[in-house]
């Protein structure tokens, strides 16, 4: 587990059983051709994640005023994959919608949807660890906050907020549906939903901060690149597999 610049990503699969661990080496089976089918870029992207089109008539100040990446999504290819992959649809459309972003900001990284969503299914089930749930705005309620890191079953890692994000002026805590620790979301804090602020309770914040962490690593349009990025999110080989499998068979599992 990466204490340092990344996140406490073994939060949501050691704790709360949102997934079984398995020991490093155990998802070794997996070709590179598998990974690849899950993260590299399409030529022409799906219906779903076309930006979409411009009203013809200019919108009022009032509905102009927070277009954030989950808009950009196809509301009926969210809704289809969401029902197809079991993951909430408010979260799809905040995967989605990162990928959107990332895809005019860093065309080199070809980052997909279907990572983030990998990554938000063991970090926190996609914002349902604990009984929390994302509402309409995309904000995990309650509060998803990770145990304290005393060095008792984490790393040890001092506070570093204040307690202003994380609730422990004592010592830090992963917060959020991507689990973030204080320190990496004041680096790489994301405002993903067009509200003017950065909030990692907030899925669309969220998904476009951990997108952007992940595309620092590089070009993750092929298997060593993308193991290398998820290996900086987490320093567990294990968590990279679990991560290929769960990002692979929701590319599978999407609609065309």
């Amino acid at each position: 587990m990466c204490v340092v610049a990344a996140f406490v990503g073994l939060l949501g699969w050691l704790v709360g059983g949102v997934f079984a661990y398995s020991e490093p080496g155990a998802h070794d089976r997996l070709a590179s051709s598998v990974v690849s089918d899950a993260i590299d870029p399409v030529a022409e992207p799906p219906a779903g994640l076309a930006e979409l089109a411009a009203p013809d008539a200019a919108p009022d100040a009032a509905s102009a005023s927070v277009r954030g990446n989950a808009d950009r999504v196809d509301p009926a290819w969210a809704a289809a994959t969401a029902t197809r992959t079991g993951i909430p649809v408010r979260a799809v459309r905040a995967y989605a919608g990162a990928e959107l972003a990332i895809r005019g900001e860093s065309p080199d990284c070809h980052l997909g949807w279907s990572t983030l969503a990998g990554i938000g299914h063991l970090e926190s089930g996609h914002g349902t660890h604990a009984g929390s749930a994302l509402d309409e705005r995309g904000v995990a309620r309650p509060a998803i906050l990770g145990p304290d890191l005393d060095g008792t079953e984490f790393a040890a890692i001092d506070d570093t907020d204040g307690g202003l994000i994380d609730g422990s002026a004592r010592v830090d805590r992963a917060v959020g549906p991507m689990q973030f620790i204080p320190s990496t979301w004041a680096r790489w804090g994301a405002d993903g939903d067009g509200e003017g602020t950065a909030d990692p309770q907030q899925i669309d914040d969220a998904a476009l901060a951990a997108g952007r962490y992940l595309c620092s690593s590089g070009d993750l349009s092929d298997p060593s690149g993308w193991r290398r990025a998820i290996f900086s999110y987490n320093h567990v080989e294990a968590y990279v597999d679990a991560v290929a499998d769960a990002a692979n068979r929701y590319a599978q599992s999407a609609p065309e």
